[in-house]
């Protein structure tokens, strides 16, 4: 019964805690440079998010679940056009931790012949929920993708205000951090709100110094 209850625990957590605590004490060695990073879209509300990056001439990093990226190959172009990174966020959300090896074999497989057929070279992955499984791991070292975690979460993709987003950016970021947040997804429109925060505190950080960079700079 030990046996089986530390084999559970090395298959649902071994692999998500190395890699938060990886990210935990690791920050960009330029103190002055911070990642903004999406997960859970394409979505509708993407595009003006796209619009308000260009706007401050800021660099982004997506990490865009497969299916929705499928169904917005408009807003993938765009991104590309526009010199943010792509990564990939699984084929529809499930959590890795709920799949046996095959679906996660399918679900790894699947969303990478869109994000290709989309045009996309995907180097970046970010698991659903922030949750790695053991086969999870397997498929990653398997594709050669680099899983890609984060300091900073704003609990953006929550019923919360557009002040309390805010109030949890700026009291949290510190240079090198990588920062996630949502352009899809969430409760009661979310993304809005977390396009309207940033409205505000992309100048903020900008006036404290801070450069915007693509997660791939951020060992470099």
């Amino acid at each position: 019964m030990v046996i089986i209850i530390v084999l559970l625990l090395v298959y649902f957590f071994l692999p998500t805690l190395y890699f938060k605590f990886k990210y935990f004490i690791n920050r960009s060695k330029k103190g002055n440079v911070i990642y903004l990073t999406f997960d859970d879209g394409p979505s509708v509300y993407t595009e003006k998010l796209l619009n308000l990056l260009k706007k401050y001439q800021v660099k982004a990093s997506f990490f865009c679940v497969g299916q929705f990226a499928l169904k917005y190959p408009e807003i993938i172009e765009e991104m590309k056009n526009d010199g943010h990174l792509i990564g990939l966020h699984s084929l529809s959300h499930k959590n890795y931790l709920l799949m046996r090896s095959n679906k996660t074999k399918q679900d790894f497989f699947e969303s990478l012949i869109i994000m290709h057929n989309l045009g996309v070279k995907v180097n970046y992955f970010r698991p659903p929920w922030g949750h790695l499984s053991w086969w999870g791991w397997m498929f990653i070292i398997k594709y050669q993708l680099k899983p890609i975690f984060w300091h900073v979460m704003a609990s953006d993709w929550k019923d919360i205000s557009v002040s309390q987003i805010k109030e949890n950016l700026l009291k949290k970021i510190r240079g090198g951090d990588i920062i996630c947040l949502h352009d899809g997804r969430g409760t009661n429109e979310a993304p809005a709100r977390t396009i309207e925060a940033l409205e505000e505190v992309i100048p903020l950080l900008k006036k404290k110094g801070y450069v915007f960079e693509r997660v791939d700079f951020f060992e470099k």
